[in-house]
């Protein structure tokens, strides 16, 4: 089993998009994926027509009153289930901050789901104790960038902190999300960038295609499989399976 953390510093960088997405991509090649929303937005919950069955089950999973399996839901596509979020994962600091081994739950609980081909886990933005868990828990780390010079700075700021608290920065891979070819700041920041090895060569640009995912609460394939912008995702998850499966 592998586990994949779609995570950014920052908010706004298409990371559920891309989470949904290679999930899918993941499952239709029959891979037995399970995708994990930690994001109290339950915004890849919300595009699955997913929600919990019970109060508070975020909470609940990282209490060990509920076990993974029984809160995972069946999604309408082979091979895919879903762990919906609620809005009690907004309170996930504080409830690992009362536990023992609190850096390690996460993966505790992931280690539960070695039925599984694939954990895909759509991450909150932030630093705090779930980002630790989550990397942690995680075999690779994927962050969606937007080429610009805020969200090149978060990157930045993760990969200190990785140096500065003994984390392993190999386990990071980026990637460049939401690109403007109108832009020539976007170009100029690819370039410099595509410099570091951390960053795959595939990018997904910023197509309407991608946005109207909200609107068919579907994975891109489903609504536009023949566009450029499935066309991206699919020559992403190639290189991704190519470097890290």
């Amino acid at each position: 089993m592998v586990t994949l953390a779609l995570y950014n510093l920052k908010g706004g960088v298409g990371k559920t998009a891309a989470a949904v997405n290679l999930a899918y991509l993941a499952a239709g090649e029959g891979m037995k994926t399970v995708l994990w929303d930690l994001d109290p937005q339950g915004s890849a919950s919300y595009y699955f027509n997913v929600q919990p069955t019970a109060k508070n089950e975020n909470k609940k999973l990282l209490m060990d009153e509920l076990a993974p399996k029984d809160a995972m839901q069946g999604s309408q596509f082979e091979n895919l289930w879903i762990i919906p979020a609620d809005i009690s994962a907004r309170n996930a600091d504080l409830v690992l901050d009362e536990l023992k081994q609190s850096r390690k739950r996460l993966k505790s609980l992931v280690n539960g789901l070695k039925q599984f081909d694939m954990v895909v886990l759509d991450c909150p933005p932030g630093i705090s104790l779930l980002h630790e868990n989550i990397f942690n828990a995680a075999d690779w780390i994927f962050m969606p960038n937007i080429p610009t010079t805020l969200s090149v700075h978060s990157y930045e700021t993760v990969i200190s902190y990785f140096k500065e608290n003994d984390l392993d920065p190999a386990k990071l891979k980026c990637f460049f999300n939401m690109v403007d070819h109108r832009k020539n700041l976007h170009h100029e920041v690819m370039q410099r960038f595509y410099k570091d090895k951390l960053f795959f060569k595939n990018y997904i640009p910023y197509l309407s295609d991608v946005e109207k995912m909200g609107i068919h609460r579907q994975p891109l394939f489903e609504y536009a499989n023949s566009s450029y912008a499935a066309q991206c995702y699919r020559d992403l998850w190639n290189e991704i399976k190519k470097n890290c499966l």
